[in-house]
């Protein structure tokens, strides 16, 4: 191919890179609604500068990477920002790391080490506040970073924000710059308040702080639980700052501007890597979203020296985690039936690597996620995966919908035993009405029955299960109970040794108490602490199995949806069959004495929880003494009987002192246990 050729082929990418480049800024910028994730952004941005590095006449002025971001919505009044509002360069590699570390010390010509700061990257919207004496007189987003949008009233709403900053030693004009965003617990609050008022979600928790902040209404913005972190200044007249970043937050921070916790000061490019390393393995746990990690060079007078680029200061990197989210295609939709017959749609997906590893399958949740994101087979569509949460379908990018695309059309019949399929009023899941007669809630319930909190079957683990439903050994739960030697010494990855300890384990767990035998039937809606309620109410099985439902809602935490599960598992002949045949196979329990209140050992009394216990929950111990007959409150009083105190007791403890109610350890409440035998 000619040179001449070559060149047109490759003004031909960059003209068709910088549209669609345009295109999702507009998306991005503008509407605030993008169709891509930012890893597709990104590369598209680097494939871009890549092409005009090696052919630098192919440069324009207009071109995506001679500039920030796009043009400001025309509804908020245009400001000009004193400095501009550059942003960064990213690495993805260590490589790339080391290369940023190199060039530094080019530059500087030196080989001596750097002192860097290194931050989190936060997952928001570029903010820059201005201060003048000390009181906020502007607020404005990044925009193209050198125009942007004046939203003062909207920025003025956030508590993290200071109206005036505290303490002294700011100059007479300071121009502050952070990110806006919302963490996690507000952005799944916030959808959730949506779904239940049928509105449409936000995509993540960016999409929602960016959508929330440009709102022409500021009372909406009140509304929504936004954040700002300050990460550096811009423009500063009349006043002198302290010659390093690392500095300079501190001083941010005393003013009254949030922080962030986890920045961190180091000596040298290998330390910032542990640092990112760091961060990586604890981003999941983190209360909101980042991206990566920013590295800074800590000395102003550095940075000043090493100076800037057109877009971004030479100083600075970003260096990017993997994606979690990304772009593939929608293959097929299968259903999945789980313990309690929950009919779920699983979205089988052109395996994309997102959030560290490759992606096939995907949760849609019900038939509502289904309606609501308008999703079809053949779809071009966004998957997110953060940490161990089940990957998930966020949104579809409509524009690359093919013409075959089809409709998702959920089964009127169990996919495994084909049961009709059921939806009760209210609720939007859908469920197999086959029961254990259904292979796959047959599955589920034996290993919810084995598992750990109810019979506590050691050794029949999941693929165990698996193998004895498949081989047609089990087909009941009192099944389990009529396994020999033989049989599971036969199965794959077993041998006598490890059939012998089932064996034992299966016979140590024909021995256990009402309340986890009630846990272990998976009766919905009855968990751990329900059915220690239920079994410390009625004393015996039979009188919990004829209970009338007005019997039922008389028990602690028991509400009309329990109740109706309750009723409805006991009045199936099938279920009642299930039990004798478990009690014919040997499972037993004593039953518990039942007293009124006023015989109960603790009656008339109250009690009060503060710390941290270890062997009981805060509702198990709740439970215990409610059970003993006593009233746990929330609050100490002269009138408090007396106080049990774990392990970093506060304020509470300080009150039971001053008023000389008897303070008791973990170790009280268990020998009270012990001794009336309440079931935890």
């Amino acid at each position: 191919m000619s040179n001449l050729s070559l060149f047109n082929e490759k003004s031909d990418e960059v003209s068709q890179l910088r549209e669609l480049i345009n295109f999702h800024n507009y998306r991005y910028y503008a509407l605030d609604d993008p169709e891509v994730p930012d890893a597709e952004y990104d590369r598209l941005m680097r494939r871009l500068r890549e092409i005009e590095v090696e052919n630098p006449d192919l440069i324009t002025p207009d071109s995506p990477t001679q500039r920030v971001g796009s043009k400001p919505l025309s509804e908020f009044t245009t400001i000009v920002h004193e400095l501009p509002m550059l942003s960064l360069d990213n690495a993805f590699s260590d490589e790339d790391l080391f290369a940023f570390n190199q060039r530094i010390q080019d530059r500087l010509k030196s080989t001596a080490d750097v002192e860097y700061v290194c931050e989190v990257k936060l997952d928001g919207l570029a903010i820059s506040l201005l201060y003048q004496d000390g009181v906020l007189v502007r607020g404005a987003t990044r925009g193209d970073g050198t125009n942007g949008e004046d939203i003062t009233q909207n920025v003025r709403t956030i508590n993290s924000i200071p109206l005036r900053l505290m303490g002294s030693g700011f100059p007479a004009v300071l121009e502050v710059r952070g990110e806006i965003y919302m963490p996690k617990a507000g952005f799944n609050a916030l959808n959730e308040k949506a779904r239940a008022a049928g509105e449409k979600l936000f995509v993540n928790p960016r999409n929602a702080a960016a959508g929330s902040l440009r709102q022409l209404d500021s009372r909406i913005t009140a509304n929504r639980p936004l954040e700002m972190c300050a990460y550096s200044v811009g423009y500063v007249e009349a006043g002198n700052l302290p010659a390093a970043h690392h500095d300079i937050l501190q001083s941010l921070k005393h003013w009254g501007f949030l922080t962030n916790r986890e920045t961190q000061l180091v000596s040298n490019i290998e330390e910032a890597m542990k640092f990112y390393r760091g961060i990586g393995d604890r981003r999941d746990k983190l209360a909101y979203d980042i991206d990566g990690v920013v590295i800074k060079v800590n000395s102003i007078e550095l940075q000043q020296e090493l100076g800037f680029v057109s877009r971004a200061p030479r100083w600075a990197v970003a260096y990017k985690f993997p994606a979690q989210e990304e772009t593939t295609e929608l293959l097929d939709v299968e259903f999945q039936v789980g313990r309690t017959g929950a009919v779920t749609p699983v979205a089988r997906l052109q395996p994309v690597f997102v959030g560290g590893v490759t992606v096939s399958n995907a949760t849609l949740h019900n038939r509502d996620e289904i309606q609501r994101l308008g999703i079809k087979i053949g779809d071009t569509v966004i998957v997110r995966r953060a940490g161990d949460v089940i990957p998930q379908i966020v949104q579809i990018v409509e524009s690359k919908r093919p013409a075959n695309a089809r409709d998702i059309i959920f089964p009127e019949r169990c996919p495994v035993c084909a049961s009709s399929v059921e939806t009760i009023e209210g609720e939007a899941v859908a469920r197999c009405s086959g029961g254990l007669i259904c292979a796959a809630q047959r599955k589920e319930a034996i290993k919810h029955f084995a598992s750990r909190k109810a019979m506590n079957v050691e050794g029949l683990g999941d693929k165990l299960v698996e193998q004895l439903v498949d081989q047609n050994l089990v087909k009941s739960l009192a099944d389990i109970y009529t396994l020999d030697l033989q049989t599971l010494a036969n199965l794959d990855r077993m041998g006598e040794k490890s059939a012998e300890n089932i064996l034992e384990a299966l016979n140590k767990s024909k021995h256990t108490t009402l309340s986890k035998f009630i846990y272990a039937l998976g009766i919905r809606e009855v968990g751990e602490s329900t059915a220690r309620n239920l079994a410390n109410h009625f004393g015996s099985f039979e009188a919990l199995a004829s209970a009338s439902e007005e019997m039922l809602l008389a028990v602690k935490d028991v509400g009309p949806v329990c109740v109706h599960f309750l009723t409805d598992f006991f009045s199936r002949d099938e279920n009642k069959q299930a039990v004798e045949a478990l009690k014919a196979n040997g499972i037993e329990w004593s039953n518990i004495e039942l007293k009124s209140i006023a015989d109960l050992p603790l009656a008339s009394s109250t009690y009060v929880l503060t710390g941290s216990l270890t062997r009981f929950s805060r509702e198990e111990a709740s439970a215990t003494l409610i059970a003993l007959g006593a009233k746990v409150s929330g609050s100490v009083s002269s009138k408090t009987t007396a106080l049990f105190a774990g392990s970093e007791a506060g304020s509470k403890l300080q009150k039971a002192e001053s008023l000389g109610v008897p303070v008791l350890d973990e170790q009280a409440l268990i020998d009270l246990s012990s001794q009336h035998s309440i079931e935890i």
